[in-house]
């Protein structure tokens, strides 16, 4: 693989660029959503994925999720600067559980049913988050 190649990860619609690609090019920016040993769930943006994910599970990231470690990675998207994953992550933090849970599953009908007004209610756990992986080292 070139740099200039990317990694075709369908993640929200969008192209999640190789490490390779994204040390060449450094422009594009991410969103992403941690869920913590605790249970809860951790958003950030950052330009660089790989370093950031080292950080928080070294400990070194958020006071947040220091305190909750283990971390692991269940959603990520990429945008093509980090000021638009940055709006988007203030969007993100402004939802509640069950709609987190619905993005995080990839769960676009459940997501856009919660987003209607005066509509409440639980995504049930009983499904697994996805684990992504190809932000491993």
């Amino acid at each position: 693989m070139t740099c200039a190649e990317s990694v075709d990860v369908p993640v929200d619609n969008v192209l999640v660029r190789s490490k390779q690609a994204v040390d060449a090019v450094g422009m594009a920016g991410y969103l992403y959503m941690l869920e913590c040993a605790d249970g809860s769930f951790y958003v950030g943006s950052t330009r660089n994925m790989f370093e950031r994910l080292r950080q928080h599970r070294a400990g070194e990231g958020a006071a947040y999720t220091s305190r909750r470690l283990p971390v692991r990675l269940v959603y990520v998207a990429e945008f093509p600067t980090v000021a638009e994953a940055f709006a988007r992550e203030k969007q993100v933090q402004g939802w509640g559980r069950s709609k987190r849970v619905a993005l995080a599953r990839g769960d676009f009908d459940q997501l856009h049913m919660l987003s209607q007004r005066g509509q409440r209610g639980a995504v049930p756990d009983d499904a697994p988050l996805p684990s992504i992986t190809m932000f491993d080292e």
